[in-house]
């Protein structure tokens, strides 16, 4: 055999070798991901969860007490009363320890943004945005949305219900702040478009044409907030 030929053999044999082991390194690594995801799953509990249909709402949402070792990266941190509250998606959280505990919002406590899912409750032509067992509503000198008490008297008498269910996906990778002004600006514009505003409804007007201006107003406001990179649904 030839020098160039021996030196070819050395290289293919180090190159077999070298897919060989790089080959058993995914593997080792897929197989240890897949025991990771296996005891993920194997946690998972459906007794951690509560089916919320009031006003068939129809989410799941964590029980209170709950906990997790990190929160979702895109949470909002908010001080109420000298303590830190982390809200995401219509979920609160408190610091436990090295955890992070699901409760109870307190009422007074504000936020910038209702939750992505939402259902509309219009009491004495006041409305109340309702998710996960608290209620909001909208306080335009806090500019923002307040955790209040439920409607009294909401037992007893039917509400009107309009189901918004407005999720707002940022697709352009939008900063929190950015969303929160977009929303903002799209709903003032969706006022003069509209001549109306959920926030100050009229009381002469019947549920049905209320319910009709509420429905273009959403237009409105889904129109402009497409037009800004949004996805909306």
């Amino acid at each position: 055999m030839s020098i160039k030929q021996n030196r070819f053999m050395t290289l293919a044999i180090c190159f077999i070798a070298m897919i060989s082991m790089v080959s058993t390194m995914a593997y080792a690594d897929r197989d240890k991901q897949g025991h990771k995801d296996k005891r993920s799953k194997s946690s998972y509990s459906k007794k951690d969860y509560r089916h919320d249909n009031r006003y068939h709402h129809d989410r799941y949402y964590p029980r209170s007490g709950y906990s997790l070792k990190a929160l979702p990266s895109r949470h909002y941190t908010i001080r109420h009363r000298n303590k830190s509250y982390y809200y995401f998606g219509g979920i609160w959280y408190r610091p436990s320890g090295a955890r992070f505990v699901v409760v109870v919002p307190p009422i007074g406590v504000v936020v910038p943004v209702l939750p992505p899912f939402y259902t509309t409750i219009w009491f004495r032509s006041v409305p109340y945005y309702y998710a996960n067992n608290v209620y909001y509503i909208w306080r335009p000198d806090l500019n923002g949305y307040v955790v209040t008490e439920p409607p009294q008297g909401i037992v007893k008498e039917t509400p009107p219900i309009m189901a918004d269910e407005l999720y707002i996906y940022p697709k352009q990778g939008q900063s929190k702040q950015q969303q929160a002004d977009d929303r903002f600006e799209c709903h003032r514009w969706s006022v003069k478009q509209t001549n109306y505003d959920p926030t100050k409804p009229p009381e002469n007007l019947s549920v049905n044409e209320l319910n009709l201006k509420r429905q273009n107003y959403q237009t409105a406001i889904r129109t402009c907030l497409e037009g800004r990179g949004y996805s909306v649904r």
